[in-house]
């Protein structure tokens, strides 16, 4: 029988045996509390803050979007499109031996949705034009039970993907306008706005139905908040209870109304903002000025970029970040695993920019935003970025695995990354 100091011996010798192999290979053990992940030696293309390394976890996928964790550790990932291999929109992963890599794979259910997100026991997947779900049996990656049809009708076109969001038994489904900023002509250049624009009523907000009834259309949905041109980022703050989004600003100030690049690149602003029920953020008659750091009037409605007449009762951003990088997800941190310095914050992932032209496109990114008690606190800072130059990253998921790593998505790249704290 081996005495308790051959038994230290043997297991100081493996230790020290997998430390050799890891440095051998170029790569990057991360610690016990995350289960043992090793990191590829270049983060899988990823560039991180000093103390966090990355390993691919899945390739070849397809336009990936949004992701969920359950409190097991599978990870659900929504496709856009067609997976790489030609199944499902809904993609599963479980990594059983924790060496950041899926042991168990799977997909299910129909194609071209956006988002994923976990209720009552249920799988929500958001479509263009309907939320479904599946009752999840725990212990096991596909679901058992058939597909239910939440709400169907849902509104198409323009921005078509819709996110989703629950707070108690209330599912908020962000409804993206179909144009630009409601001109009479969609992207003309010098078109007025419609006045009043009609899209308010049926789009550009977010709208509320009942979490666990099926058979909901569209018509059964009430407004929750309007105004918000493409809220595709949804997240609740798990301490305070309340609702932010990150929402897409309008695009072509230069090229619709004569801006200079410098204004056309940086505004309108991207937003992070706290949505109240009842709001109004200002979309399609304001928008949030960088350049003045308050909500003006848009062209569309006789703004000239400074004046502010059609903006009084307007909602103010949390945070306004420059144009055109497209937010995409929103994951709050609630775990030590990364440190106290991230504790409580959110993780955004960006997918970049079209209209910043001619300056250099930016976003492309995933920042990370510090909370203090509940609400934000000074700026962003970048988390990740790709390797292989400033537009190499289109990120489009964030996810908080239970271990407290963080999982990141790219519809373009086709991937998803495990990163850990060393």
């Amino acid at each position: 029988m081996p005495t308790p100091q051959s038994v230290h011996f043997r297991r100081v010798a493996v230790a020290a045996i997998a430390l050799l192999t890891s440095s051998a290979l170029g790569a990057q053990r991360a610690p016990a509390g995350q289960r043992g992940v090793v990191c590829e030696a270049d983060n899988g293309g990823l560039d991180l803050p000093s103390g966090f390394c990355a390993r691919t976890f899945a390739s070849n996928l397809g336009p990936v979007r949004q992701l969920v964790v359950t409190p097991d550790g599978v990870l659900y990932a929504a496709l856009s499109g067609s997976a790489g291999d030609g199944t499902g929109g809904v993609l599963a992963y479980r990594d059983r031996d924790g060496d950041g890599t899926p042991d168990e794979r799977a997909s299910f259910g129909p194609g071209g949705g956006n988002d994923v997100k976990l209720h009552d026991g249920y799988l929500y997947f958001a479509r263009n034009t309907s939320i479904v779900r599946w009752r999840l049996t725990p212990g096991k990656l596909e679901p058992d039970a058939r597909m239910e049809t939440v709400v169907s009708g849902l509104p198409a076109g323009g921005h078509g993907a819709k996110s989703v969001i629950f707070l108690g038994d209330t599912m908020l489904v962000n409804f993206g306008s179909a144009s630009n900023s409601c001109q009479q002509t969609d992207r003309l250049p010098a078109s007025p706005g419609k006045d009043p624009c009609p899209e308010l009523a049926e789009r550009a907000g977010i709208w509320a139905f009942a979490a666990n009834r099926t058979g909901q259309t569209a018509a059964d949905g009430r407004r929750w908040a309007t105004g918000l041109r493409n809220a595709m980022a949804l997240a609740i703050e798990p301490r305070t209870g309340l609702l932010y989004a990150g929402v897409h600003g309008m695009d072509q100030l230069r090229q619709s109304w004569g801006f200079s690049n410098e204004v056309n690149a940086n505004n309108p602003a991207e937003l992070f903002a706290q949505v109240q029920p009842g709001q109004n953020y200002g979309w399609p008659y304001c928008y949030f000025s960088n350049q003045y750091n308050r909500m003006v009037t848009a062209p569309e409605y006789g703004g000239d970029g400074s004046r502010s007449e059609r903006c009084t009762g307007v909602s103010r951003p949390a945070i306004a970040f420059p144009g055109h990088w497209a937010p995409m997800a929103i994951a709050f941190y609630t775990d030590t695993a990364f440190g106290s310095a991230y504790r409580g914050g959110a993780f955004m992932a960006w997918h970049g920019s079209w209209n910043r032209a001619p300056l250099p496109q930016e976003g492309y990114r995933v920042v990370f935003i510090p909370f203090r008690d509940g609400r934000p606190e000074g700026t962003y800072q970048t988390f990740a970025i790709g390797r292989d130059g400033p537009t190499a990253l289109r990120a489009t998921g964030v996810a908080v695995a239970p271990d407290g790593s963080l999982y990141i998505s790219a519809d373009q790249n086709g991937k998803i990354w495990r990163v850990v704290h060393r």
